[in-house]
């Protein structure tokens, strides 16, 4: 366990991404997925109520999976659950009335009294970072949120939030989900890992595995029947002079060390500044051990070197 951030939140070093639950799993599968992670020690679940907002998906299906598996199996001292505000189609933006409104619904489809993490999922720009902050405050003094957490916003928007909180004594950011992985580094490397690391909060990335691609099934050429192959997901990596660079360094180095390709690229993630717990999902038990197994791989300097360098 580690704890994120400035918060009292002690969490796994693996994070489990709900996005999957309700789209290409099942509520079967979903519970499967569940139980098989908290079994293992896991005990960071991430969500958001957006998911899955995809043709023939109802936004908030997720968190409503999540909530019937807690009902079902008890324990909710035991998990960490991390949800999101501000992309439900109908809780859109950061208006403080709005970010009340979303977490209320979140908590009634996750079934709980209180949501552990609170991200903003998408800053709204056309908010002062005053009134989200003091929206959130709120929420967390009238005990319906334990710490906030922020995601997709920019280095300055950022530091303006912190600065804001630390001079009013509010509640204060604690995390950061950016968009980061071996074929996305400057997604977060330089100025907003800058903020992250003078602020102490904690990393948490999305996309750890590239929607898939770093799982090395989808490869330039190859067919695959799953609906991450499409070109806004893992298609995007595919095709460009780094994606090959670092398919062949987990190549080299997967073999190396008898592991899976998903288990190198979360331990390599694992192991750069800032980052407390990469979130990876899973769409049944199967996918989960390679997961896992992030846990157990210490890479070499060696290793580490090679992944590097293909991913600059």
């Amino acid at each position: 366990m580690r704890t994120l951030g400035s918060s009292d939140l002690a969490v796994s070093r693996l994070c489990l991404g709900g996005n999957v639950f309700g789209w290409t799993a099942d509520r079967n599968d979903s519970f499967a997925v569940l139980d098989a992670y908290t079994a293992a020690g896991g005990n960071f679940i991430d969500t958001a109520d957006s998911y899955m907002n995809r043709p023939g998906n109802e936004p908030g299906q997720s968190e409503r999976i999540i909530g019937e598996w807690l009902a079902a199996r008890g324990g909710r001292d035991d998990v960490v659950i991390a949800t999101k505000v501000a992309h439900h189609p109908d809780f859109r933006g950061l208006a403080p009335a709005n970010v009340k409104a979303a977490a209320e619904a979140s908590l009634r489809r996750l079934g709980t009294d209180r949501i552990d993490l609170y991200y903003t999922h998408f800053d709204d720009e056309s908010v002062p970072v005053a009134d989200i902050i003091t929206a959130l405050d709120e929420l967390v003094r009238e005990g319906k949120v334990r710490a906030i957490a922020a995601s997709n916003i920019s280095p300055q928007r950022l530091a303006d939030s912190l600065a804001f909180s630390e001079r009013e004594g509010l509640a204060r950011y604690v995390a950061l989900q950016p968009h980061y992985n071996l074929v996305s580094r400057d997604t977060y490397e330089g100025e907003l890992r800058d903020v992250v690391e003078r602020a102490g909060l904690g990393c948490v990335p999305y996309f750890a595995l590239a929607s898939g691609f770093l799982t090395g099934k989808y490869r330039p050429g190859s067919t695959v029947d799953s609906e991450r192959s499409e070109p806004r997901l893992a298609g995007r990596y595919a095709g460009s002079e780094r994606s090959a660079r670092v398919l062949a360094a987990l190549d080299e180095v997967a073999a190396e060390r008898d592991a899976a390709h998903a288990t190198v690229a979360l331990a390599w993630l694992a192991r750069q500044p800032t980052v407390v717990a990469p979130i990876a999902s899973a769409r049944n038990t199967e996918q989960l051990p390679a997961l896992l197994a992030m846990h157990d791989l210490e890479l070499t300097s060696d290793d580490l070197r090679k992944l590097d360098a293909a991913s600059a």
